[in-house]
């Protein structure tokens, strides 16, 4: 989906230092360990909500990187309606992460954003040099995006208080990973400063 909000005069996109990416917040949590995750995931979808604020407010991408469900089918809408559903364990993170009509989403069939998908299009479209990864699972989708962005030459940082995994072991372990080997900043939210260009 491409975003109004980011389109210039002639359909050109408006280009952006920074983007936000949002890695599987839209997610039913229907699998074992889905309490647990939602439990470890709320506080941080909390953070993320304030953060996509403020980079709406300052006119940077956000972009939905999502887990098709294995539904090939599928398409963005109808995840976030399912996802909205009185009876789905990920509701409450649905309702807080939400996306807006000038937000971009990326369904993706595996771990990496990267992974036969547009978003390696999209961000060059958008002129985009730094990434901010926020989402779940640390240890599983937002580790394996990043690994795949740092392989791009992207610059990373991803705010510990924005991403959470299935034990605070398993994402302090993956967190201390992609701040050493990926040259990621993984300091809290409240330092990320956004660059329009």
């Amino acid at each position: 989906m491409i975003g109004k909000g980011h389109r210039a005069k002639g359909g050109a996109f408006s280009r952006s230092h920074d983007a936000l990416l949002l890695i599987d917040v839209i997610n039913d949590l229907d699998f074992p360990e889905g309490k647990s995750l939602l439990r470890a995931a709320l506080p941080a979808a909390k953070k993320i909500s304030a953060l996509k604020g403020l980079a709406g407010r300052a006119g940077i991408p956000v972009i939905y990187v999502n887990d098709n469900f294995g539904r090939w089918r599928s398409d963005f809408r109808q995840q976030v309606d399912h996802c909205l559903q009185a009876n789905c364990i990920g509701r409450p993170l649905a309702e807080l992460l939400k996306p807006e009509e000038e937000d971009y989403f990326v369904l993706k069939p595996m771990h990496s954003g990267f992974y036969s998908t547009s978003l390696e299009v999209l961000l060059e479209q958008l002129g985009v040099q730094r990434l901010i990864l926020t989402g779940f699972a640390t240890d599983l989708c937002v580790l394996y995006t990043a690994n795949d962005a740092y392989m791009r030459n992207y610059r990373l940082a991803v705010p510990r208080d924005c991403v959470a995994a299935e034990s605070l072991r398993r994402s302090r372990t993956a967190l201390e990973h992609i701040g050493k080997r990926l040259d990621a900043d993984i300091s809290p939210s409240a330092g990320i400063r956004f660059r329009k260009r």
